[in-house]
């Protein structure tokens, strides 16, 4: 099978804001992004991407949000695609196994502001790009994330680029080569979690993807096959030269944007330990013991569970936003779950006193709940104070499809993220009429 090109030709011929429920669900994602973004205005990663493309010079005409500066079409993908992922507070989507909006969407608004592009073209290639990473997700497999690869980046350089050629209306041959050139441009290693470079990696995949779109574009020399064979891509990431009859199937006919959808989170740290959060919160608010009282802590999860929970001693709030020892520890002690505890600062001396109280258990003896998300995933946590035990188990965190965050829920995500209502309303009409919209400018002139 010749995966490249059959990927390209339903890629072109497709039509996704024919289905309602991926346009309301697009448009949700947008707002979700930029109120990610808007959070992480002020961080010092950000400051220092903004020095580094003032040393570069350019021709700036890409917005960086938050900023009110411009930066080049190159520029601003890097920008905008870390400024969504900076505090690890943008959508996931279970299938790709990372975070999809802050990759595609960077690279998009780029384009958008280079281009004469519609807003409902702009949505359509955005879920387009969805539709592939998930799939992509899907094809790879789980050992490739075991493995150290972050999926954000390698998957999502190859989205993002899709996405672009689709925003382009390139043609299927174009396409193909886009694919290649996103193709041998990917990375990202798991390492980098809980520093500065996680969220670069999402920056990087961005700029990639417009750089593989520009190259195709000149007609560079590349392969139209990169998918395919025993050094294609799935081969080589993956462990299989051909991916299930199932990376095609269905195509169309229910959206990943929306099944199984995208995960909007609630709080400002990796999606596997929000099990935990929920879990955490609920007992510290039964006030059933007191929190001097523990002795310990147990936190069980499937194998492989919390393969993304890198830190099991943090000493920042940074590398916190990848240690459910952190983040269990924080609800306890009913404090904030929110950006300030997760900040690049040393954390409390209480915290960290409590952490070697906490364990983490394997548990294979636990059936999963059919509902719960990401599939086959639960996270119990028990607590022992004065002899007793008291337990808490969640299968579908707050955010997750399933128990997702409503409009009102995700407007006052990025109201709170602004600090601004007047332009929160500016910011949420745009995009409610986006898909009537013949060009992208208006919203691109509030970011």
């Amino acid at each position: 099978m010749e995966i490249t090109k059959k990927l390209s030709e339903l890629v072109y011929s497709s039509h996704p804001l024919e289905d309602k429920r991926a346009l309301e669900m697009a448009k949700l994602g947008v707002i979700d992004y930029l109120a990610s973004s808007f959070a992480a205005r002020d961080d010092k990663g950000v400051q220092k991407l903004l020095k580094l493309i003032e040393e570069e010079g350019g021709y700036h005409n890409v917005p960086i949000i938050g900023q009110n500066k411009k930066a080049n079409f190159l520029q601003g993908a890097l920008i905008n695609g870390f400024l969504g992922h900076a505090l690890d507070y943008d959508d996931v989507h279970s299938d790709v196994r990372g975070h999809p909006s802050t990759v595609i969407l960077p690279a998009l608004l780029s384009l958008s502001s280079c281009e004469d592009v519609s807003g409902e073209r702009f949505l359509s290639a955005y879920v387009i790009g969805v539709e592939v990473m998930a799939r992509l997700g899907q094809a790879i497999g789980s050992d490739h994330y075991i493995k150290g690869w972050h999926n954000t980046a390698t998957l999502g350089t190859i989205a993002a680029s899709i996405a672009c050629g689709y925003l382009k209306n390139v043609s299927v041959e174009t396409l193909q080569k886009v694919i290649g050139f996103a193709a041998t441009q990917t990375g990202g290693m798991r390492a980098q979690f809980g520093t500065e470079t996680k969220p670069l990696h999402a920056g990087l995949a961005a700029r990639n993807a417009l750089q593989a779109l520009k190259l195709a574009e000149i007609d560079f020399g590349g392969t139209q096959n990169a998918l395919d064979g025993n050094s294609g891509f799935f081969a080589l990431y993956g462990e299989d030269p051909a991916p299930s009859s199932l990376f095609f199937s269905r195509w169309g006919e229910e959206w990943k944007i929306y099944s199984p959808g995208l995960w909007f989170k609630i709080y400002p740290f990796c999606s596997a330990a929000h099990h935990a959060a929920d879990a955490a919160v609920k007992l510290s608010h039964k006030n059933e013991f007191r929190v001097e009282d523990v002795t310990s802590v147990k936190i069980s999860f499937p194998k492989g569970g919390d393969a993304a929970l890198v830190e099991q001693n943090p000493q920042t709030g940074e590398q916190g936003r990848f240690s459910v020892e952190y983040v269990v520890a924080l609800a306890l002690h009913k404090k904030a779950l929110g950006l300030e505890s997760f900040k690049n600062k040393p954390i409390d001396s209480s915290i960290k006193a409590f952490l070697p109280r906490i364990e983490r258990v394997y548990r294979g003896d636990v059936v999963p709940s059919p509902t719960a998300v990401p599939k086959g995933r639960f996270t119990i946590v028990e607590v022992e104070a004065r002899g007793d035990t008291f337990t808490e188990r969640v299968d579908l965190p707050k955010g997750a499809p399933g128990n997702g965050l409503s409009f009102e829920e995700l407007h006052k995500k990025l109201s709170s993220a602004l600090q601004d209502e007047p332009k929160t309303v500016k910011i949420v009409d745009e995009i409610q009429q986006l898909e009537r919209s013949q060009t992208m400018r208006e919203l691109l002139d509030v970011l």
